[in-house]
């Protein structure tokens, strides 16, 4: 920890820019339709904008945070903070949907240079005995930007149209810039040896294989341009993948990019498998939910948004009760019932949505979810890196946020190729996306079939989501708390050891600066429901 005369108001400076990202990724989700009307784009281009945006977000975080640690997470932060706002103004600018995509790219970017730099600024200037109550905050503000995202995103379209969702990102980002230049101290900056090849396996993979889910359904599963075809594509990003998992393994000479001790630790492990599992299931849920609301029933963007607000409201309400039970229970036991929870709300939603179902009933499987939710983020974010000693924790916390993003880019994806495939299924092949793409409406007629077509999709994130209690199921009883003086003594003599062998000064050589057990990334439930958009 080093030593800042006002560790709180460094706090609530990043807090500003954390609760924009927030919002930004949530606040996309009921845009959608407004954005393929004022656009003349189809559902596979318009999923694109959240799918682009998670997977410029999710790659570069493996990396990032040891950017901040070479040359300082206050610059690397007000550098994304700028590559964001840029970027925001530019998505409100977009005249096609190409350079909303683009433009979605680069903020993307910009997050990922912010987000893993917050984490480390709140480990170094909090101590141990008050980071717990900073972590507090920086968890009430992810539950309160997952309410207010979607519906100040309703407000601003039904009012000003879908371009201010981006355009109230630039006041917000020179405000929280302000801040952050004035409250965030300079901290020291360590030496790193950084994995070139391994950034660029993982990227040119990921993209591979998101690209190829994605626009499978559009490109019949079969040739996208001469000789490269969607199940080539996919099949590469694997390979690809592999080797970038077999380069960490036997990269030697510089500091892997991930690092593969980690997993000898059966909860980390499965906890990981877990949250991909959530980030998939609450990434996919929500774009079937937002046509059905405004397509077939014809809710305002802010109307859907309120449809959500049961989810919002008791999954804040009952998130600090499941914490508390998280320290005097298995976690394994909450976990899996909220992962249950979770699924049965989606198939509960599957079987409800239909043309002329009355409204209100819809709002019972939205509070089913905010239960749910209450009980599966933090016990399976806590587990992550509880049994880590803490030289390690803040590696597996960058880890762990990692595969929670690939997760969700992942339902992302995959919830588009499922309701492009649905849709041609229920209203044949011409009528999947132009007969509302437009902003026309969809004819009367039609509403059985897409109302059949995105309950159907539904199944997939809820089928997803018991994968994820399959998962947790196998949760061992964690150890007790390695955390205190003695082992943080310990993890610093440790450290320096592995430090010293590898060229570096200290734990930040294991990927970021070692977090306490309610660590952003570990605890707190800056991953909450619908926040990817």
């Amino acid at each position: 920890m080093e030593n800042v005369a006002r560790p709180w108001a460094a706090l609530w400076a990043l807090v500003i820019g954390f609760f924009m990202i927030l919002v930004d990724t949530t606040i996309v989700s009921v845009a959608n339709p407004s954005i393929m009307a004022g656009l003349g784009a189809g559902i596979n281009e318009v999923i694109w904008v959240t799918s682009a945006y998670l997977l410029a977000y999710a790659v570069p975080l493996l990396i990032t945070g040891r950017l901040g640690d070479r040359f300082g997470p206050k610059n690397l932060y007000l550098t994304g903070l700028v590559v964001f706002t840029l970027a925001s103004a530019w998505c409100g600018l977009a005249g096609s949907i190409e350079a909303l995509i683009l433009a979605r790219v680069v903020q993307g970017l910009g997050a990922a240079l912010m987000t893993p730099q917050t984490m480390a600024v709140i480990t170094r200037v909090f101590p141990p005995d008050r980071r717990g109550a900073a972590m507090g905050i920086w968890g009430a503000v992810a539950g309160i930007a997952t309410l207010v995202g979607p519906v100040l995103g309703g407000v601003l379209v039904d009012s000003l149209g879908w371009e201010w969702i981006f355009f109230i990102n630039v006041p917000v980002g020179v405000v929280a810039f302000i801040m952050a230049f004035k409250f965030v101290p300079s901290l020291s900056t360590h030496p790193h040896r950084f994995d070139i090849l391994g950034v660029v396996l993982s990227a040119v993979g990921m993209f591979l294989l998101v690209f190829g889910i994605q626009e499978g359904e559009s490109h019949n599963w079969g040739t996208i341009v001469g000789p490269i075809t969607v199940p080539g594509m996919i099949v590469s990003g694997v390979v690809v993948l592999v080797l970038f998992v077999l380069w960490q393994a036997f990269n030697k000479r510089g500091e892997p990019l991930l690092p593969l001790a980690l997993f000898r630790d059966r909860n980390f492990s499965l906890a990981n498998g877990a949250i991909t599992a959530i980030g998939f299931a609450v990434t996919s849920m929500s774009l079937p939910l937002v046509f059905f609301f405004q397509i077939v029933r014809g809710l305002t963007p802010t109307q859907s948004a309120l449809m959500l607000v049961p989810m919002a409201v008791i999954a804040a309400a009952l998130a600090p009760l499941a914490g508390k039970l998280v320290d005097k229970i298995n976690p394994r036991y909450i976990a899996v019932t909220g992962l249950l929870l979770l699924a049965i709300s989606l198939f509960w939603y599957s079987a409800l949505l239909s043309p002329d179902i009355d409204i209100y009933w819809l709002l019972l499987p939205s509070a089913l979810l905010g239960i749910a939710n209450a009980g599966m983020w933090s016990p399976v974010s806590s587990t992550a890196t509880r049994n880590l000693p803490p030289h390690q924790a803040g590696a597996g916390s960058g880890v762990y946020n990692t595969t929670r993003q690939i997760g969700s880019v992942l339902g992302s994806a995959s919830i588009a190729a499922l309701i492009q495939a649905r849709l041609a299924a229920e209203l044949g092949a011409g009528a999947s996306t132009s007969d509302f793409a437009q902003g026309g409406g969809l004819p009367a007629a039609l509403h059985e079939g897409f109302s059949a077509a995105m309950a159907q999709s539904l199944l997939l994130p809820a089928a997803v989501a018991v994968v994820g209690a399959v998962i947790v199921a196998f949760f061992a009883k964690p150890k007790p708390p390695q955390w205190g003086p003695r082992a943080e003594a310990a993890a610093a003599s440790a450290s320096a050891s592995a430090g010293a062998a590898a060229g570096a000064p200290d734990a930040a050589a294991a990927g970021s600066p070692a977090a306490s057990p309610s660590s952003p990334g570990a605890g707190s439930p800056s991953a909450s429901p619908v926040v990817e958009g």
